[in-house]
């Protein structure tokens, strides 16, 4: 349960820092609306109320109004698109998109395994497994923390930039602080997906809009990247799961970037 006086009595409080011009308070509530969707979008345990979050996200948007000299590119409002965008411009990939292999039986993955051990020279192994979720490739550019580009696959060396359509998508933070680890510039690879739930949601959206359907989430996910409307795929609640590091730029002898993960695990865990 919400507790609503202290809920009223923290935005009081918030809302009286605001006004004091603080820089320092203004900071703190950009932090802490990053942290409520972080928990919102990508932990799936809010921690406040829908009602308490926009009430505390209309209160930076009012103090970036009334100073727009404050407004920072990683602000949660800035995720907000103007409108139609133009035909996507095309942009280069840092590290080529590849596919995937299949595999339909057992035979198939003794026979892949015998492989690796062969050219490892009979080392030993360790396999990380994941899920294969159905959706889109996204490949995400961070520069100096900031998210600067997003990209689909393409033909796996030029892709369209989409930039200000990921950023609708919540579970993709707009910086992040990838230079703990001693990196300057990151490319991370990612899918992004429309989950069963949200599109139960949307269809039944659609249809109350008398529009047709969507056929299935995978293609709902994969044509809203390439929508010219990024208010419209705010609407569709796409999520992202991000998975790899495919390059890293560190800068000379960073002593942090001792600690950049050398496995596939150590990637996930730390993305």
């Amino acid at each position: 349960m919400y507790d609503q006086e202290a809920s009223d009595k923290y935005i009081h409080i918030t809302n009286e820092l605001l006004k004091s011009n603080e820089v320092d308070a203004v900071e703190v509530l950009r932090d802490t609306l990053r942290y409520h969707e972080y928990l919102y979008y990508v932990q799936h345990k809010p921690q406040i109320s829908d009602y308490e979050f926009d009430i505390l996200y209309k209160l930076l948007e009012a103090f970036e109004k009334q100073h727009p000299e404050s407004v920072t590119s990683d602000s949660p409002t800035q995720r907000v698109g103007s409108g139609l965008s133009s035909d996507f411009p095309k942009r280069n990939h840092l590290v080529p998109m590849l596919s995937l292999s299949n595999s339909y039986d057992a035979q198939d993955l003794k026979d892949w395994d015998k492989r690796n051990r062969e050219k490892c020279g009979g080392a030993a192994i360790e396999y990380c497994i994941e899920p294969k979720f159905d959706g889109a490739s996204i490949s995400l550019l961070y520069e100096n923390n900031l998210l600067a580009a997003a990209t689909t696959r393409g033909d796996g060396e030029v892709g369209d930039e989409i930039t200000t359509n990921a950023k609708q998508i919540r579970s993709i933070p707009l910086s992040a602080q990838f230079t703990r680890y001693g990196i300057e510039q990151v490319e991370i690879r990612g899918e992004v997906m429309m989950s069963k739930k949200s599109f139960a949601a949307y269809n039944e959206l659609l249809e109350e809009e008398g529009v047709a359907t969507m056929a299935n989430p995978r293609n709902a996910a994969a044509g809203s990247l390439r929508m010219k409307d990024s208010a419209a795929v705010a609407k569709r609640n796409l999520e992202a799961f991000l998975y790899n590091l495919s390059f890293v730029e560190e800068p000379a002898e960073s002593v942090a970037s001792k600690a950049i993960p050398t496995t596939h695990y150590g990637m996930l865990q730390m993305l």
